[in-house]
């Protein structure tokens, strides 16, 4: 069983290394883009060329989106491929953030083709920093959990990590809804210029939902369909 990794913060981001080290006992290829690409949604690459770097026997920087990324591995890199694994995206990636992020999809694409996806996600909670040892620790948890569950053809998992402060109780798994509510939106203008500045942890958190679970301090587990 081989499993692609792959992200949209880039090869080169602490994130999949400590993916990478959360599946450590499974064969995996890392197919990534070559920069970062937060926030770009399910944008492919069609009307150019994609140069594609072998980095190392099991590593592959790609020059496109992640959605590129997971088209290359599963059709070009690596046909038995069983899973699309994601992440682990410095940043939250709850509710409608589904839409417009690159981490989530790579896997949405996997879902496309019949391949099981995963996209993995750490909240950051500011001005705190992230722990990478302690996301892989529980990445490795949660993947242990899921990929021994049924998936539904058409849809695949969104997991995100809560931020903890040190001594702050354990987190629990919770298997949730996501949010529908939308993302704070403000802008700051300098002339005809507008800078956003919507406020992540002030955004709406109807209970039970993956925004609520997850700034409650427990790891927020959704399932999402195509």
């Amino acid at each position: 069983m081989t499993i692609i990794l792959t992200n949209d913060d880039g090869i080169d981001a602490p994130g999949i290394q400590a993916l990478k080290k959360a599946v450590a006992n499974h064969h995996s290829i890392i197919v990534a883009p070559k920069v970062q690409h937060s926030g770009c949604g399910h944008q492919v690459t069609t009307h150019r060329g994609i140069h594609v770097e072998k980095r190392a026997s099991v590593a592959y920087s790609v020059d496109g989106t992640p959605a590129d990324c997971t088209r290359v591995a599963i059709h070009q890199l690596a046909s038995n491929t069983k899973w699309v694994l994601s992440g682990i995206n410095a940043g939250g990636n709850l509710g409608t953030d589904v839409y417009i992020s690159g981490t989530v999809a790579a896997v949405r694409e996997a879902a496309m083709h019949g391949i099981s996806g995963i996209a993995i996600s750490h909240w950051i909670k500011r001005p705190l920093t992230i722990d990478w040892d302690w996301a892989t620790f529980w990445t490795s948890k949660v993947l242990a959990d899921l990929m021994a569950r049924p998936l539904a053809s058409g849809s695949f998992w969104n997991v995100n990590l809560p931020h903890l402060e040190a001594g702050t109780k354990e987190p629990e798994i919770v298997y949730c809804q996501p949010s529908i509510d939308p993302l704070p939106v403000d802008f700051r203008t300098e002339g005809d210029i507008y800078h956003y500045q919507g406020e992540y942890s002030k955004r709406d958190r109807t209970s039970g939902t993956d925004v609520d679970v997850c700034f409650s301090g427990n790891i927020a587990v959704t399932q999402i369909n195509l």
